[in-house]
């Protein structure tokens, strides 16, 4: 692998999962949870596994070139983001630190915050897309590893990337906000909305081409 294309890529990958999103959103939803974030981050970071498996397996590129199913992918990926963004926005009244207990989400599992995770990074088509578009732009046909290989590092590197981001966000929420329950409170209820609005963003994508059509 080219060390300067590796090199180029880290700093694009680390300014991407820098940007906030609806993974940071989830991050520090998370992190105001009274359990561990930790499955929450590793539910993130599987869903950016599963694309770069996808797309060592080239079904991106075969996924990209069928607008009508990436069209539906799209469709379940807003419901869902709606979905999640709804109960995080019935649940911030209870977003709230003691010195000692941090009180979030009642009886949310570590498996459900991990499934979740996978989710929320995992269904988003735009993710796959951002491998589809992204990683070629970094491999080099010179080098000595075979392509699907090169992609795969660069898709690993990626998600360690955003491991590191997302779990800092997540300790930063928690630990800036554990004495300040108010803004706890009003970080939950910008995290919920912030779902909604990009989940209702994906969806008006799809339906409204398709409205117009009919009018």
């Amino acid at each position: 692998m080219n060390p300067q294309l590796f090199l180029a890529f880290i700093v694009v990958a680390a300014a991407l999962a820098c940007t906030p999103g609806v993974d940071w959103a989830y991050s520090i939803t998370a992190g105001l949870g009274r359990r561990s974030f930790v499955p929450a981050v590793a539910g993130l970071c599987s869903g950016y596994v599963l694309h770069t498996l996808l797309m060592v397996a080239g079904l991106a590129a075969v996924l990209a070139s069928m607008p009508g199913l990436l069209g539906w992918i799209t469709v379940a990926g807003a419901v869902y983001l709606l979905w999640l963004g709804t109960i995080t926005i019935r649940s911030w009244r209870g977003a709230t630190f003691s010195a000692a207990t941090a009180v979030g989400h009642p009886g949310q599992n570590q498996l459900r915050s991990f499934l979740q995770g996978m989710g929320t990074s995992g269904i988003n088509p735009k993710g796959l897309l951002f491998f589809l578009a992204l990683v070629p732009q970094f491999v080099s046909a010179d080098a000595p590893l075979p392509v699907p290989v090169q992609s795969g590092l660069l898709g690993l590197t990626f998600v360690l990337l955003a491991a590191l981001v997302y779990t800092c966000v997540a300790l930063l929420s928690r630990k800036l906000l554990q004495s300040r329950p108010n803004a706890a409170r009003r970080v939950t209820l910008t995290s919920g909305i912030i779902m909604v609005v990009l989940g209702a963003a994906l969806l008006s994508e799809q339906l409204l081409p398709a409205l117009a059509r009919f009018a």
